[in-house]
């Protein structure tokens, strides 16, 4: 298992992008949350078994639905935590 953190930019707020990261995520078996950032970023916190994380960062790369926009992601490693499932903060 591992734990990505990454923070999204692009036209990533107001089209959706939360909502479509979350079932992206549960349909994948995912944990960890999203939410949007005070910047116009959204973050998210994601883990579970390092190819199907890798496969679900590629996925919101290319835009979790077709009104998000994603010009870049960054990302780094954190620490394994107890997510009860994957949902949307606020």
């Amino acid at each position: 298992m591992i734990n990505r953190h990454l923070t999204i930019s692009g036209r990533v707020q107001g089209v959706g992008f939360r909502w479509s990261t979350q079932r992206l995520a549960r349909q994948a078996g995912l944990q960890g949350f999203v939410k949007n950032l005070a910047d116009g970023r959204v973050y998210v916190e994601v883990q579970g078994e390092e190819a199907v994380v890798e496969r679900f960062i590629q996925r919101l790369a290319a835009g979790p639905n077709p009104y998000a926009i994603v010009e870049k992601v960054d990302q780094t490693s954190g620490k394994l935590r107890d997510y009860p499932d994957f949902g949307v903060r606020f």
